[in-house]
């Protein structure tokens, strides 16, 4: 079920809103749900990556480039 929000925006961000559903055929609903959506997947995953950070290293795992050398 959806629920209608409402939020306000500087207009800077209001007009780039608006650029974007322009060029993309999409309504701004869409472009605010697909950011936000984005946006949340970002944060839990850099939450699981900075709870995981400290057994990572204990395991000799200090970058990225660690971890693809470990898993290949």
């Amino acid at each position: 079920m959806r629920q209608v929000i409402t939020i306000s925006l500087p207009k800077e961000l209001k007009r780039a809103l608006d650029e974007i559903s322009a060029e993309e055929h999409v309504s701004r609903s869409d472009v605010v749900r697909a950011s936000l959506r984005d946006y949340i997947f970002l944060r839990k995953f850099r939450t699981l990556r900075r709870r995981m950070g400290a057994q990572a290293r204990r395991r000799g795992l200090y970058s990225d480039e660690d971890v693809f050398a470990r898993v290949s």
